[in-house]
């Protein structure tokens, strides 16, 4: 099934995100990735997923909560929970997003403040002592 197809029935906001959750399904327990959780349900992906009807307990740090799996395709699935989880888990459960430092494209130092006496004077003898041959260099 297209997943585009699917976000056009949704009745809540979903927030994308990737973080690891569990499903158990008969008494044995499934690691899966959640690329999405809503109050209503969640996408997940991940290996040997049950079949489509299946009922699972959906879990995910504290949050645990009976769906059932309303589709399947390949590596995905979306899972339809029993009853619908209040906005505050949701959002307990999406980290929240990273700072970004943003990047300084700005000149070195040198152009950026005044040589000190001490600097200067040091700059000038570099730049201002003459070559001679007796000095072999």
């Amino acid at each position: 099934m297209e997943q585009t197809d699917i976000t056009h029935n949704r009745q809540s906001r979903r927030s994308n995100v990737l973080l690891a959750a569990t499903i158990e399904v008969a008494g044995g327990s499934v690691p899966v990735k959640l690329r999405n959780l809503s109050t209503e349900g969640a996408l997940i992906e991940g290996d040997d997923l049950p079949i489509e009807g299946s009922e699972v307990l959906f879990c995910r740090n504290e949050l645990k909560v009976m769906s059932r799996v309303a589709w399947v395709d390949g590596k995905h699935a979306g899972i339809a929970f029993r009853r619908q989880i209040p906005q505050e888990d949701v959002l307990r459960n999406i980290p929240n997003p990273r700072h970004r430092a943003q990047p300084n494209f700005g000149r070195s130092g040198f152009a950026h403040r005044k040589l000190t006496p001490q600097e200067l004077r040091l700059a000038q003898s570099w730049a201002w002592t003459p070559w001679s041959p007796q000095s072999g260099s």
